[in-house]
């Protein structure tokens, strides 16, 4: 069998709110397609009614990418075109179609991208901040201490770094980076190229207060600025540390004893071991 007789994977970004963003070359490739692998065959059905294409769907998403990839295959060895898609966005960027385009590929089959809207790159164009190398590090952590751990990890990283976070972690989130990066700039983006686009830029802060005590819905991401040298002048755990206590003394309205407890919860330490490095940096009595 030839290259021309086998099925071409196509991975097609779709819109991620305004459907007008769906590119000519994306509709060829699916209405090309004898297939559609996609995270889900509700909204997917919604996109190709809009292109006036009824086309049978497999499912492909966290939960079942594994057990639809031979069928998928079975599809590309019989010399037709399976198009790859996500609920928006670019499929395999933190969004299923990883699996699949790795088995394709082991199989000898062509992967083709067919590129387009993309959160990340739509946030980071208008964010003002430095996009000529950046850090793109998926959905922050679910749990609070781990989402704190990889916010510390995060802050001595001298690129932008771009992530994604839930609507109802995404206050949770804020705190967190208010704590451990103090005053530098995030960039909030919430629902972009849809009717309630926003985009916020400030402190982690005042982003918060920006979002009031509304409840947050839609897709979320967020640009965070790197670290200067000023940022990486002080050890990246001593810096965290003291912003930490400083936020926490703040909300304690000077009571240690509970800015402590907020403190040592923040930074996943305990009482004593926070209160010794805090001591050691000068910021309360030994």
């Amino acid at each position: 069998m030839t290259e021309r007789d086998r099925g071409v994977l196509h991975v097609v970004a779709t819109p991620i709110g305004n459907l007008d963003d769906l590119s000519p070359r994306a509709r060829e490739a699916l209405a090309g397609a004898a297939l559609v692998a996609c995270e889900d065959t509700r909204r997917t059905a919604k996109l190709l009614a809009r292109c006036d294409l009824a086309l049978p769907m497999v499912p492909v998403h966290k939960f079942s990418e594994r057990e639809t990839l031979d069928e998928v295959l079975e599809v590309l060895g019989q010399g037709k075109d399976v198009a790859l898609v996500s609920d928006g966005g670019t499929p395999a960027i933190s969004d299923p179609g990883g699996l699949l385009v790795d088995a394709a590929l082991a199989r000898g089959f062509r992967v083709s991208p067919v590129p387009g809207p993309s959160a990340v790159v739509a946030l980071l164009s208008a964010s003002g901040l430095p996009a000529d190398r950046f850090v793109f590090d998926g959905f922050l952590p679910a749990r609070e201490g781990e989402r704190r751990k990889r916010l510390r990890a995060l802050a001595a990283e001298t690129r932008t770094v771009v992530v994604y976070e839930a609507p109802h972690r995404i206050r949770a989130a804020l705190d967190d980076l208010a704590a451990i990066l103090g005053g530098r700039t995030i960039v909030f983006g919430r629902e972009l190229t849809k009717i309630h686009e926003t985009i916020v830029r400030g402190s982690a802060a005042s982003v918060a207060a920006a979002l009031g005590d509304d409840e947050v819905r839609g897709e979320i991401v967020l640009a965070i600025a790197g670290a200067e040298e000023a940022d990486l002048a002080v050890p990246a755990g001593d810096e965290a540390l003291r912003r930490t206590w400083e936020d926490a003394l703040s909300r304690s309205g000077g009571d240690e004893r509970d800015a402590l407890k907020a403190a040592s919860k923040t930074l996943g330490l305990k009482k004593p071991e926070v209160w010794r490095r805090l001591a050691e940096l000068g910021l309360v009595r030994a």
